[in-house]
């Protein structure tokens, strides 16, 4: 069963830990959640998961009891102490934890070329980190069920000339389409967090595009200066040059148009001048 409040706080003073909010420690202590986000990654028995963050181990365990192999990175040394001497006494062949940074080691130490999902608890502050990351490997995870603050989850999936919309929504969607999530309440977390977030679910699209490291750098580069024209933006770089002009000939795109209100497929349109 995952931990309950009253579980989670003796097994923190049992080990002498404290919340550190510089690691974005906010546990997890509403099984109901639990159980919701296992239920949306549709985890089946043999399902290699990639967890973020295990902490205390509750949405570990849930997936295990699931039938998965997860493969698990956690910073902070206490946790991982904690979980190598329970879960990984109790799951020694399904159960790989590795101790380190997640941006660093975005899939933990999952084996390359392998099919996955990933179920996480993210961190605000590593979110978006953690999220590029991800995209320097490929194979991409089938599935994916993260909980994030709010504010993070509705930056991923922006609209084209909204105030959200910037890279990261750029290299989601080109991968992902949103699925039904979950809501989640700022009381189901110890300690309660000051805002609320949600389990936000992405299955991969048919027609993923993994957009190459220079695209995505040249993307991140528009949008640090979000509020200049893509006329200014483009101007000494012979790539950007060469997609803008393509996007004034074929797409009518007027050169003073700013970066976010620049649709989707017009984004995907600058791989093909990257090569």
């Amino acid at each position: 069963m995952p931990l309950n409040l009253s579980e989670t706080l003796s097994l923190l003073r049992e080990i002498g830990q404290n919340p550190r909010q510089s690691l974005g420690q906010n546990f997890l202590v509403d099984g109901n959640i639990v159980e919701k986000s296992v239920a949306l990654a549709q985890v089946n028995p043999g399902d290699r998961v990639v967890e973020v963050g295990p902490g205390l181990g509750t949405l570990t365990r849930a997936l295990l009891g699931a039938g998965a192999e997860v493969y698990a990175i956690e910073l902070d040394f206490k946790l991982h102490a904690l979980l190598q001497r329970t879960l990984a006494v109790e799951f020694p062949e399904r159960f790989h934890l590795l101790q380190g940074d997640a941006v660093d080691h975005p899939l933990a130490a999952l084996p390359e070329d392998v099919p996955f999902k990933v179920v996480a608890n993210l961190p605000y502050a590593i979110s978006t980190p953690w999220m590029e990351g991800l995209f320097s490997h490929n194979p991409l995870p089938s599935r994916m069920v993260l909980m994030l603050q709010s504010e993070a989850a509705e930056r991923y999936m922006a609209t084209p000339g909204t105030k959200n919309f910037g890279a990261i929504s750029i290299f989601v969607q080109a991968a992902f389409v949103r699925q039904p999530g979950h809501k989640v309440s700022r009381g189901c977390f110890h300690p309660r967090p000051e805002v609320d977030s949600q389990l936000l679910h992405l299955a991969l699209r048919e027609d993923a595009r993994i957009l190459s490291a220079p695209t995505r750098l040249a993307i991140r580069k528009l949008f640090q200066q979000r509020r200049k024209q893509l006329a200014a933006l483009c101007r000494g770089d012979a790539a950007l040059e060469a997609w803008l002009t393509r996007l004034v000939a074929e797409k009518a795109v007027d050169p003073r148009t700013r970066p976010e209100a620049l649709p989707l497929e017009y984004w995907m349109l600058l791989e093909e001048h990257m090569q």
